[in-house]
């Protein structure tokens, strides 16, 4: 294994157990990269001066720098914007590597963020067309609703252009993203989304992980495809792909 990415969830929910992990991951596991995506409302500057030296990469959750616009997507109270901005500052000062997601959905994908996105410079912009799972978020008796929230692929494509002036924006449409993650839940299973839904595997505490990953559905091309495979540690300070860096070849 070379990355780790802590997601939730909001990981500094509970921060205690949060800093044993990057602790572990980097000094014991001794992974070439550790990153944390965040909402970024719980973080606090001593955090990341304590913990620096364990953390390579913080993104920051960030839909719309219009705060009227975050509160009807549900994302904060109307402070987001400045809160992102003192995060982009503390991972500057203490070396850490700061990135962006966004999810295009309908309220934002007519936006215009470029002057944002000039002044916060993150080295890595992730920017999703909003993704739904039948089963996990398509209504129908599950926990959360995001219907509302679709676009088509071509209101995608005009927010990609619209911003394709920056080097570090990385789209991801519905067909690259489905499957081309690798993600553990709470009890180390794999989360396979290929029936829209997130099926579990076999527990890594229960099967060796050639098992668990058959279970996985995890589509290595589409990983690839997506600029899965980039100069993800903090020493390298390269933005986007990373191609011509021989050491991250697979």
């Amino acid at each position: 294994m070379k990355k780790l990415n802590f997601s939730g969830g909001e990981p500094f929910l509970k921060p205690k157990y949060l800093a044993e992990l990057l602790q572990y991951s980097k000094t014991e596991l001794q992974l070439e990269s550790v990153s944390i995506v965040s909402n970024g409302s719980k973080i606090e500057r001593k955090f990341l001066e304590k913990y620096k030296a364990y953390v390579d990469i913080l993104a920051i959750s960030c839909d719309s720098f219009n705060e009227r616009t975050n509160q009807k997507i549900g994302r904060g109270k109307g402070t987001h914007v400045h809160k992102i901005t003192q995060i982009s500052q503390w991972c500057q000062e203490y070396g850490i590597k700061f990135k962006l997601n966004t999810v295009v959905n309908k309220y934002n994908w007519e936006e215009d963020m470029n002057v944002h996105i000039e002044h916060l410079r993150p080295f890595r912009w992730k920017c999703f067309q909003v993704l739904i799972l039948e089963n996990e978020n398509g209504g129908n008796n599950t926990l959360r609703d995001a219907r509302e929230f679709v676009i088509t692929h071509n209101e995608f494509q005009s927010f990609i252009d619209r911003h394709q002036q920056h080097t570090c924006i990385v789209p991801e449409p519905n067909n690259v993203m489905m499957n081309s993650y690798l993600i553990l839940d709470e009890h180390l299973c794999f989360l396979n989304c290929t029936d829209n839904d997130k099926r579990p595997s076999d527990s890594l505490l229960h099967v060796d992980i050639q098992t668990a990953l058959k279970q996985a559905g995890w589509d290595q091309c589409a990983f690839v495809k997506r600029s899965g495979v980039y100069a993800w540690s903090k020493n390298n300070n390269s933005c986007g792909s990373a191609s011509s860096d021989n050491r991250l070849d697979w």
